[in-house]
């Protein structure tokens, strides 16, 4: 069967067959093909074919130049990664308007600039990729797999764009993909976090408040920099989760500066409402404040930026003798500690603001070393000594 605006099919032969205009004579179309066992292979000998064919040399009868007219017009990457932008942004945050333009400033339009797009080859993608890797980055250290892919996710968008959209022939890039290590995350033992919340009751202020209602609650450190006071529920004992803070890139001016942004969450599944523990709930009665006023400061006027948020978390943790950890492992040792509580999973994923249980426990859900331990004692009751 045909492939839609490829001129691609499979014969009867078994072999598949791509057409492609390989030059105009007086205004009538040359048409020429090439064969490839499967549809992927055809492909990319059609692409192969088109580019060398893009200018349609004169090797033949003599003709006009007004009457060579080549197959597509020849945009480069530059202008079609813009125009994939511009049609794509009124569907984007602007943290995510932020991302893709900084990821084709300084990856993807130094490599490809003014390269036509159905120039650009698998192989040479390859290339690209694997540089990213090894040698990617300010220090020249090599990128990591999670940032390449998402280099490579962008890159794949724009070509699917220019071949779906502008019907473009170009490199099949679906089956580049990049290994992915998965780190270890870091959870706080139960001695551990123990020693932080002592720490955070003995020198209670509204920042280690802060600290505490994450640590018992999940909720990510731009969330809790965006909380106000109107958002906790005194009546119901919950907190409502509906904005988040973040710091982004702009250029004004040419200069790149930053700037503190206060919107939505990153999807539908973060706006929630959460149950406050009423260890936590008491704490958070002595600290009550007026409703416009932020919840990590006490003021209207004043917030306090996640970048500040983790900084005061490292020093809280250095203050009580805790080896290195992100503000981030509260959130992670939150949802293994409701696990060991025997918490079940569709009420967790709820709380945590996930899409799906799959992601709650495929990346949040780490079994501490007390618990294992716990588990391999129950084999001794099978073990008896005669």
């Amino acid at each position: 069967m045909p492939r839609r605006g490829e001129n691609i099919h499979k014969r009867r032969d078994g072999r598949w067959e791509g057409r492609y205009i390989k030059c105009r004579i007086n205004g009538k179309a040359k048409y020429s093909s090439v064969f490839a066992k499967t549809y992927k292979e055809v492909k990319e000998k059609l692409a192969d074919a088109i580019r060398e064919n893009a200018n349609f040399p004169e090797n033949r009868t003599p003709v006009l130049q007004e009457n060579l007219k080549p197959l597509q017009e020849n945009k480069n990457f530059s202008e079609l990664s813009q125009e994939w932008l511009s049609v794509l942004k009124p569907q984007l945050k602007a943290s995510s308007i932020v991302k893709y333009t900084n990821v084709l400033n300084a990856y993807l339009l130094p490599e490809f600039h003014s390269r036509p797009i159905i120039e650009i080859s698998k192989d040479e993608i390859v290339r690209f990729s694997n540089s990213l890797l090894k040698s990617g980055g300010t220090k020249g250290e090599g990128l990591a797999p999670k940032t390449v892919t998402g280099i490579l996710s962008i890159l794949k968008n724009i070509l699917k764009y220019a071949s779906q959209v502008k019907h473009y022939t170009v490199a099949d890039v679906s089956d580049i993909f990049i290994r992915q290590y998965q780190k270890p995350l870091r959870v706080l033992s139960r001695l551990e976090q123990q020693k932080l919340n002592d720490y955070l009751c003995s020198e209670l202020t509204f920042s280690n408040l802060g600290i505490l209602l994450c640590l018992y609650t999940g909720i990510r450190i731009g969330e809790v920099c965006a909380l106000k006071w109107e958002d906790i529920s005194f009546d119901e004992k919950s907190l409502s989760v509906h904005q988040t803070m973040q710091r982004l890139q702009t250029l004004e001016d040419g200069e790149k500066k930053t700037t503190i942004l206060i919107t939505t969450p990153k999807s539908n599944c973060s706006i929630r409402t959460i149950p406050i523990p009423d260890n936590i709930f008491r704490l958070l009665s002595g600290f009550q404040c007026s409703k416009d006023a932020y919840f990590l400061t006490g003021a209207a006027q004043t917030f306090i930026e996640p970048r500040t948020m983790e900084n005061r978390f490292k020093a809280a943790i250095r203050a009580c003798g805790i080896t290195d950890a992100t503000f981030h492992t509260c959130r992670h040792t939150f949802a293994t500690r409701c696990i060991e509580c025997g918490f079940d999973i569709k009420s967790l994923s709820e709380i945590l603001g996930h899409a799906n249980v799959n992601i709650t426990m495929n990346r949040y859900v780490h079994p501490s070393m007390e618990l294992k331990q716990e588990n391999m004692s129950r084999l001794s009751e099978l073990f008896v000594v005669k």
